[in-house]
């Protein structure tokens, strides 16, 4: 060796991090994409129990609250009613009532016929499993 040319020690590799990431980044891209993001109710309604209920497809749903408020996405009252209609006739899967358990037996009639009235052949409403 010549004077003055010393060769540099080698600094220690420390651990890669990279293959973490890689996993962490495959285990956030599994969740997103095994997830349903829905919109938030318009209307706070927690379905009857029904002892026999089956589950529906994903179809429009129109919330009445236990006071006879109704609700489809942003419209409120009879514009609700009137959006969800259109909706429902634009949609392949049965239309879907969710109404609050409080909420009164007579008003949920009228509802349904009135819906009816609109063309809407058959309407389902939601119930939770007892």
């Amino acid at each position: 060796m010549t004077p003055g040319f010393d060769i540099p020690p080698r600094r220690a590799q420390g651990e890669s991090i990279v293959p973490m990431i890689n996993v962490v980044f495959l285990l956030l891209i599994f969740f997103l994409m095994t997830s349903q993001l829905t919109p938030p109710e318009p209307i706070p309604a927690s379905p009857p129990v029904s002892r026999d209920g089956t589950a529906v497809e994903a179809a429009p749903v129109l919330y009445m609250g236990a006071d006879g408020t109704l609700g489809f996405q942003d419209a409120r009252a009879e514009a609700a009613v009137a959006a969800f209609a259109e909706a429902a006739r634009g949609n392949e899967g049965e239309a879907q009532l969710r109404a609050d358990a409080g909420a009164d037996a007579a008003a949920v009639a009228r509802l349904m016929r009135d819906l009816s009235a609109q063309g809407l052949p058959a309407i389902a409403l939601v119930v939770a499993p007892e």
